[in-house]
C-alpha cells in the first residue's frame, strides 16, 4: 500500500526497481522455495477510464536448473548399470555374444562418462543455480538449461492478477554442435537400424514375467509335492488339505495365465525369425537361446527346409502344464473321497491286536496305492512346468538382451543417444518449473485441480529460432526433445517435513516412462481432491510453435527452405485441436475451466488453422494465437530463442504488454510508451541504463571506404588537408 501510494502522487509514467528481499517479498511459501535471485520492476500506467494499474514484473532464477538434471543423470546411470546383467546370459551364439559385448562396452562408456558429468555438477550447483548463454557450450553443463528464468508480471487493478512465463535457451546440445544436423536428422539417418518388434515398451513386463514364473514354478512344485504327501497320509487333515490345494491351485492357475502372456509368444517368435536371419552362421545352443527348428540344425538333422514357425507349439507347452493340473486335481478329489470313506468304517477294537496290525497294514498298503496314482502325474507335472519355464525364460532372456541391443546400439551411436538425454534434460526442467508454478497458483481453485486429474496440463513452447544455419539444427534437437516429454507424468506426494529440500520435485522411472513427483507440506496436500491425494497420474501434452523472426529467417524464407518450421507447426496445430476437442475435454464442461466459453476456443483454433495454413513470411500471429488458446486452457506457456536473450525478450514484453491491453484495459496511447520501458533494460542492468552514456563516435568516413575508390581518394586528400591544418 505505501509503494502504490508512492507511485500514485507521481505523475510520470515510470517503473521502479526493487530486491524482493527488501520490500517486495513475494507471500506465497510454496513459489519462493523454487525461485532464486529474484528481481522485481514495478510499474504505473494508466487504463482507458483514467485509473492507475499497479503492475509488478519479476524474474527469478530457479535451482530445478541444477536439481533435475542431477536426478536424470543418477537415474540414467542406473539404468545403464542394471543392463549389465546380460554378462549373465552364458553361452551366446557368435552373433549374439557380439551384441552382448557392443551393448556392455555402451554401457561402460555412458556410465562412466553420467558418472563424472554428475560429479562436475554437484561441484558447480553448490554455488550457482544458473547457466549463462555464454557457457552453452561447456560440455560438464551439457543436460543444463541455459538462461532458464520465471518471468512473472502481477497486476494490481484492484485485485492481484499473475501471469507465467517460462523462458530459457532452446534446448539443444551445443556441445556436439550442429555439422551434421539436430536430432531429428540424426535419428533419420539410423531408421535402416531397426527397432524390436517385441518388446520396446515392455521390458519391464519382461522382467515381471522372468520373476513370476520362476517364483510361481518353484512353489507350484514344492506345494504339490507336499500336498501329495500330505494327500497320502493315513491321517489326513481335510481342512488343512484344503488350504494347501486351494493355494497350490491358485498359484499354478497364475503360473498359467502368465504363460498366456501374449508377450512370451511374440518373443518365440522373434527368436525364430533371428535364427533364420543368421541361418548362414555358426550356432551354439548350449542354454536353448536360439530356437529349437533353427535351418541351420534341419539341415544337419536330416535335410528339412521347413522355415515356418508353428505358434500353436507354445499354447500346446501351457495347455499341458493345465491339463496335468486338472489330472492331480481330480486324483487328489478321489483319493480324499475314499480316505472319508476309509475313516468313516468301524474301527477295530483296543483288545484285538491282530486286528489292530491288520488296520496298520490296510493303511500302508492304501498309502502305497494313493502313492502309486499321484506320483506319475506328480512327475509329468513337474516336466511340464519344466518345459514351460525353460521356454519362457530362454523368450523373456532373449528379449531383455535385444532391447538392451536395440537401446544401445540400434538407435545409433552413443553420441547420439547422449545429445538426446541432454536435449531431454533442458526441456524437462523447464517444464518442471512452470508446470509447479501453475499448480502453486492452482491450488485454490477447484475446476483447475479438477482440470489436473481429468485432462492434465498442456505445455505450449513458442520457439523463436531462424529454419537457417545452426539454428536448423537446434530445431530439430528442439523438436525430439519436446516430443519426448509426452512420456512423462506428474504425481503429487505429501511432503515428509516442510524443510525446503523435501519440497523440491523428484525425478524417478526409467527413460521413456518418468515420473515427477511433486511434494506438497500436509496441510496443503490434505485440501487436494481425494483422486490427486491417492495418486493418480497427471499428463502433460506438449506442443512446439515456431516462427523465425530474425534477419537469417529472411534470408530462409527468400532463398532457403522453411519445410521444417511449417511441419512442426502444422503437427503441434492438430494435437492441440485433439486435446481441446477430446471427450474427456468436453465431459468437464469449458465454461466451469475456461475464462470464455467453449465457442471462443473453437474460433482461437479455427484461427490458428487459417494462420499456420496461410503460410506468410514471419507470421507471428501463429504464436500470439498459440498463446492465447495456451491461457484459455490453462496451460503453461514456455519461451525460448537461441539462448533467451534478445528475441525472447521482445516476445516476452510484447505479450506482457497486449494482456495489459486487452485484459486490463492499458490505454492505447500508453501501450507503446509502456513496452518502451519494459524494454528499456533488465533490473540487473538498471544502474548502467540511467547513467549517462559517452557520446558515440561517428567514423561514417570509413563507411565510405567500401563505396567506390573515388570516395577513398577524396577521404585521404581531405583527411591530409585536416591533419595538415591541425598541426599548423
Amino acid at each position: 500500500n505505501c509503494l502504490a501510494l508512492f507511485l500514485s502522487q507521481r505523475s510520470f509514467l515510470g517503473f521502479a526497481s526493487f530486491s524482493i528481499r527488501d520490500l517486495l517479498r513475494v507471500k506465497e511459501p510454496h513459489v519462493s522455495l523454487m525461485l532464486c535471485a529474484q528481481v522485481s520492476k514495478v510499474y504505473r500506467f494508466k487504463t482507458e477510464d483514467q485509473r492507475w494499474l499497479l503492475v509488478r514484473e519479476q524474474m527469478s532464477e530457479t535451482p530445478l536448473s541444477f536439481s533435475l538434471p542431477k536426478q536424470l543423470l543418477s537415474l540414467l546411470t542406473q539404468e545403464h548399470t542394471n543392463r549389465y546383467e546380460v554378462k549373465e546370459l552364458g553361452d551366446l551364439s557368435p552373433h549374439w555374444d557380439g551384441l552382448r559385448h557392443d551393448v556392455v562396452s555402451h554401457c561402460n562408456h555412458v556410465t562412466g562418462c553420467y558418472q563424472e558429468l554428475l560429479a562436475e555438477l554437484e561441484k558447480v550447483s553448490a554455488s550457482s543455480c544458473f547457466k549463462s548463454s555464454t557457457s552453452k557450450s561447456d560440455r560438464h553443463l551439457q543436460f543444463v538449461p541455459t538462461n532458464l528464468h520465471t518471468q512473472r508480471m502481477e497486476v494490481t487493478s484492484p485485485d492481484s492478477v499473475w501471469y507465467d512465463v517460462i523462458t530459457f535457451g532452446a534446448p539443444a546440445d551445443h556441445h556436439q554442435a550442429f555439422k551434421h544436423g539436430g536430432l531429428k536428422k540424426l535419428l533419420r539417418k539410423h531408421t535402416n537400424l531397426r527397432e524390436s518388434v517385441t518388446l520396446k515398451h515392455n521390458i519391464v513386463g519382461c522382467c515381471r514375467l522372468i520373476s513370476i514364473i520362476s517364483t510361481l514354478s518353484g512353489l507350484a512344485l514344492l506345494r504339490w509335492s507336499s500336498g501329495s504327501q500330505r494327500s497320502c497320509s493315513p491321517r489326513l487333515d481335510t481342512k488343512k488339505s484344503d488350504v494347501s490345494s486351494y493355494f497350490v491351485v491358485h498359484q499354478t492357475e497364475q503360473f498359467v495365465h502368465a504363460l498366456k502372456e501374449e508377450l512370451v509368444k511374440c518373443a518365440l517368435l522373434e527368436i525364430h525369425n533371428q535364427c533364420i536371419a543368421n541361418a548362414n552362421s555358426s550356432h551354439v545352443h548350449s542354454n536353448g537361446l536360439l530356437c529349437e527348428n533353427c535351418p541351420a540344425d534341419q539341415e544337419q538333422d536330416g535335410g528339412r527346409h521347413d522355415t515356418e514357425y508353428d505358434d500353436e507349439e507354445w499354447d500346446r507347452v501351457w495347455v499341458n502344464v493345465g491339463k496335468s493340473i486338472n489330472c492331480i486335481v481330480a486324483m487328489v478329489d478321489r483319493l480324499q473321497q475314499q480316505e472319508e470313506q476309509t475313516v468313516m468304517s468301524p474301527e477295530p477294537q483296543e483288545g484285538d491286536t491282530n486286528s489292530q496290525n491288520t488296520g496298520d497294514g490296510k493303511s500302508r498298503l492304501r498309502v502305497l496305492i494313493q502313492t502309486s496314482h499321484l506320483l506319475p502325474l506328480v512327475v509329468t507335472l513337474r516336466d511340464c512346468v519344466r518345459e514351460a519355464v525353460g521356454k519362457a525364460q530362454v523368450a523373456m532372456t532373449f528379449v531383455v538382451l535385444q532391447e538392451a541391443v536395440d537401446v544401445t546400439v540400434a538407435q545409433g551411436p552413443a553420441h547420439i543417444a547422449q545429445r538426446r538425454h541432454a536435449v531431454f534434460s533442458q526441456a524437462l526442467s523447464a517444464v518442471v518449473c512452470g508446470v509447479m508454478l501453475k499448480l502453486y497458483r492452482g491450488l485454490e481453485d477447484p475446476d483447475f485441480l479438477r482440470q489436473l486429474h481429468t485432462v492434465g496440463v498442456l505445455a505450449q513452447f513458442e520457439s523463436l529460432l531462424s529454419t537457417h544455419g545452426d539454428e536448423i539444427g537446434m530445431l530439430e534437437d528442439m523438436e525430439v526433445g519436446v516430443a519426448d516429454l509426452k512420456r512423462v507424468v506428474f504425481t503429487i506426494t505429501e511432503a515428509k517435513t516442510e524443510q525446503p529440500d523435501d519440497l523440491l520435485p523428484t525425478l524417478n522411472g526409467t527413460w521413456g516412462s518418468f515420473i515427477v513427483e511433486v511434494p506438497l507440506p500436509p496441510e496443503t496436500f490434505s485440501s487436494l481432491p481425494q483422486e490427486l491425494k491417492d495418486g493418480l497420474l497427471i499428463r502433460v501434452d506438449p506442443v512446439l510453435f515456431n516462427i523465425g523472426i530474425n534477419q537469417h529467417q529472411s534470408y530462409a524464407e527468400r532463398f532457403g527452405d522453411c519445410s521444417l518450421q511449417e511441419r512442426i507447426n502444422q503437427q503441434s496445430c492438430e494435437q492441440g485441436c485433439l486435446i481441446a476437442n477430446s471427450e474427456t475435454m468436453t465431459e468437464l464442461n469449458f465454461l466451469l475451466l475456461l475464462s470464455a466459453g467453449i465457442q471462443s476456443l473453437a474460433d482461437l483454433l479455427s484461427s490458428l488453422e487459417r494462420s499456420i495454413e496461410a503460410k506468410k513470411r514471419k507470421n507471428v500471429e501463429v504464436l500470439w494465437i498459440a498463446a492465447k488458446v495456451c491461457r484459455k486452457v490453462n496451460g503453461v506457456r514456455l519461451t525460448s530463442c537461441k539462448s533467451a536473450k534478445d528475441r525472447t525478450a521482445m516476445s516476452v514484453t510484447l505479450e506482457q504488454c497486449a494482456l495489459l491491453r486487452e485484459r486490463h484495459t492499458l490505454s492505447q496511447q500508453h501501450f507503446s510508451t509502456a513496452l518502451d520501458w519494459m524494454r528499456r533494460c533488465t533490473p540487473s542492468e538498471l544502474p548502467q541504463c540511467l547513467a549517462p552514456k559517452a557520446p558515440r563516435r561517428h567514423l561514417y568516413p570509413v563507411a565510405f571506404l567500401l563505396v567506390t575508390s573515388h570516395l577513398l581518394v577524396l577521404w585521404l586528400i581531405l583527411s591530409l588537408v585536416i591533419l595538415l591544418a591541425k598541426y599548423q
